[in-house]
């Protein structure tokens, strides 16, 4: 008898529990874990050129370097995705992901380039190949804040036909490629130079 009348006092006491939860407006479980902040800058300002372009004027001249493809890839921090060929130059794009050894090494020297630019240039990073949640700490770990594009598919690397990572682009106010480096991770004085040489733009050390 006892066991009988607890079989039956289950599912009445489940109800009101539920009941209870729902009147009291707990959320369901998956709305209770909140996504963290993403590390990264908004993509809004790619598509305008760097307040300073003028320093690159005399590498951005002629018909010289192919353009960046026509291809759209989504901003890490939402909206709608970003054409590679709408964002402004003079412009060093990254591909890296967190599971490459020398994109982490090399992250905190783009983002110092980005900081020492002044409105020069832009640093746009391309998240290949990786996940997002390691992205995200990776980005977290190291203060990475310029713009991020995630290409969880490797699209943009398959449009270059270029297998190595990392990967730098160096692309004029024109938006050709004028470099594409893949010599290993870069420190600051290697980029500052590839900087000058490339997009003729000077950035303080």
């Amino acid at each position: 008898m006892n066991r009988r009348f607890a079989a039956l006092l289950v599912p009445v006491l489940l109800a009101v529990a539920g009941c209870t939860a729902t009147e009291q407006g707990a959320p369901p479980p998956s709305a209770t874990r909140a996504e963290r902040p993403s590390p990264f800058a908004d993509c809004a300002t790619l598509t305008s050129a760097p307040a300073a372009t003028g320093a690159a004027t005399s590498a951005s001249t002629g018909d010289a370097g192919a353009r960046l493809p026509e291809l759209s890839l989504s901003c890490f921090t939402g909206g709608a995705p970003v054409a590679l060929r709408d964002v402004r130059g003079p412009l060093v794009v990254n591909l890296w992901a967190s599971w490459c050894a020398p994109c982490r090494q090399e992250l905190p020297a783009f983002q110092r380039l980005s900081e020492r630019s002044a409105g020069k240039l832009q640093v746009l990073g391309v998240n290949n190949r990786d996940s997002r949640g390691g992205a995200q700490s990776i980005g977290e770990d190291f203060g990475v804040r310029f713009p991020m594009l995630f290409d969880q598919g490797g699209a943009l690397q398959r449009e270059l036909k270029r297998n190595a990572m990392p990967l730098t682009l160096l692309v004029d106010a024109g938006g050709r490629i004028r470099h594409v480096d893949s010599s290993g991770a870069l420190d600051d004085a290697r980029l500052t130079e590839l900087v000058r040489r490339h997009l003729g733009v000077e950035v303080a050390p």
